[in-house]
C-alpha cells in the first residue's frame, strides 16, 4: 500500500503541465474562499465595532429599529421610565444620523455618521473621548474617527501637526478636538462623536426622542432578569435587548436581511465547485491516458480499492500542494483590501482549517468521480 503514494506522485509529475495547472486551480480556489470568508468576518465584526465601545448593559430600541444606519427613534421618556426598575443604575441617550460633511483639504463633500450623547465618561470607553468631555459639551466640538476612509480627508495627520481641524458638517462650522478609533465598516465610512446639543443644532432635530438608549445595571444585577422586568412594565413601542442581543441582532440583519451575506456564502461555495471541476478534469484525463496502466495493474492482482487509493491520494497531492499558495495569495488579496476599504480583515485559524478541510473534500470528491472512468480499466483491453 505504501507504494501507492509513489505511484500517485509519479502519474502527476510526469505531466508537469497538468500538475501546475490542477495545483493552480487548488490555489485559486483557497485564495478565493479564504478572501470571501474574512470579508465575511469583516462584515459581521465591522457592523458591531461601534457598538462594542459602548458603557451599557442593556439598550433600548424603537420596535421598528433595523440596523445602525436604519434606526427608528422612540420617546425618550421610556429610558427614563426604565430608572424606576429594580437594579438600574443610570441611563443615556444616543441620537444617530448621517450629515455631509467637508473635507478640510479638498473641501470635497461626503456622508458621516454621526452620533450624539450627553457628555459624561459613562457612555463611551474611548479615552480620549472621555478626557475632552468638557470639550466637547462646547458648541461646534467634536469628535473624529481616525479609522475613517481616507475621503474624508487627512484629519488626524491635521490634528497631530497643528491641532483643532475647522472645517464643516452639516454645513456649519465644527472644530476637531479629539480623534477616536472605530473604522469603516458596510454601513458606514466614517464616524463624528458630537454632544447632544451640539447634533440637535446640526440635524435641527427636537430632544424628546432617542435612536437608542444606553441602561447600565447596579453591580450584581444580571441582566436578562432586569430586562425582563423592565419589558414588563414598557409599552410596545419600545423593544430593550441585552448588549450582546443587540450585536447579535445587527449580525443577523447584514447577514440575512441583506444580499451581501448571502453573496458571500454562495461565493465560497461557487468557489469550491469550480475548484472540484477543476481537479476532476486533470485527474480525469490523467486516468483517461493511463487506462492501460490500471489495467495491467488490475490483471497483475490489484483490487479496485486499491487503484482508488491512487487517484484519491492524487487529490490529495493536489490539495497539499496548492493550500499553501493559496493561504499567502490571500494574505496579499488581504493587505490590498484592507488599505483600500479600511476594513478589518484578516486571518483566522479556524477559518484555515475549515478551507483546508473543505479542500480536501473537494479533491476527494474529484478523485471519485473521476474514478468511474477507472472502472473501464479492463485486463481484456490490454492482454
Amino acid at each position: 500500500m505504501n507504494a501507492h503514494i509513489p505511484i500517485a506522485w509519479l502519474q502527476l509529475t510526469n505531466a508537469k503541465g497538468r500538475l501546475f495547472a490542477a495545483a493552480a486551480g487548488v490555489t485559486l480556489t483557497v485564495a478565493f474562499s479564504l478572501v470571501q470568508l474574512a470579508f465575511q468576518d469583516a462584515l459581521y465584526s465591522s457592523v458591531t465595532l461601534l457598538y462594542s465601545h459602548l458603557k451599557a448593559d442593556l439598550v433600548m430600541i424603537s420596535p421598528r429599529y433595523q440596523c445602525i444606519v436604519s434606526t427608528e427613534n422612540f420617546p425618550e421618556r421610556r429610558l427614563y421610565q426604565a430608572l424606576s426598575v429594580e437594579d438600574v443604575a443610570s441611563v443615556s441617550p444616543l441620537y444617530m444620523g448621517m450629515m455631509p460633511w467637508k473635507n478640510p483639504a479638498s473641501r470635497q463633500p461626503r456622508q458621516v455618521f454621526v452620533i450624539g450623547f450627553r457628555p459624561t465618561p459613562d457612555v463611551f470607553d474611548f479615552a480620549s473621548v472621555n478626557e475632552q468631555l468638557d470639550t466637547l459639551a462646547q458648541p461646534t466640538n467634536i469628535a473624529f474617527d481616525e479609522g475613517s476612509r481616507p475621503e474624508f480627508g487627512p484629519v488626524a495627520e491635521l490634528f497631530r501637526t497643528r491641532g483643532a481641524v475647522r472645517t464643516e458638517l452639516a454645513h456649519r462650522q465644527v472644530d476637531v478636538v479629539t480623534l477616536f478609533r472605530v473604522g469603516a465598516n458596510f454601513a458606514n465610512d466614517g464616524n463624528i462623536i458630537t454632544s447632544d446639543t451640539n447634533f440637535f443644532r446640526l440635524s435641527f432635530r427636537k430632544p424628546g426622542a432617542a435612536d437608542i438608549g444606553l441602561i447600565r445595571l447596579k453591580p450584581g444585577a444580571k441582566a436578562g432578569a432586569v430586562r425582563d422586568r423592565i419589558a414588563a412594565v414598557m409599552p410596545k413601542d419600545v423593544v430593550v435587548l441585552t448588549r450582546q442581543g443587540l450585536l447579535d441582532r445587527e449580525r443577523a440583519f447584514f447577514g440575512s436581511s441583506l444580499p451581501v451575506g448571502f453573496f458571500f456564502s454562495t461565493s465560497v461555495l461557487v468557489g469550491l465547485i469550480v475548484g472540484a471541476v477543476i481537479v476532476y478534469q486533470i485527474l480525469y484525463s490523467d486516468v483517461s491516458e493511463h487506462l492501460p496502466e490500471y489495467a495491467t495493474m488490475k490483471a497483475i492482482g490489484y483490487k479496485g480499492r486499491d487503484l482508488f487509493g491512487v487517484v484519491l491520494r492524487q487529490g490529495l497531492i493536489l490539495s497539499i500542494l496548492g493550500f499553501p499558495p493559496g493561504v499567502l495569495l490571500s494574505l496579499l488579496v488581504y493587505r490590498i483590501a484592507r488599505a483600500a476599504t479600511v476594513l478589518p480583515i484578516q486571518m483566522t485559524w479556524p477559518e484555515v482549517v475549515a478551507v483546508y478541510l473543505l479542500t480536501v473534500v473537494m479533491c476527494a470528491l474529484a478523485a471519485t468521480l473521476a474514478l468511474q472512468k477507472l472502472r473501464q480499466a479492463d485486463p481484456v483491453d490490454v492482454f
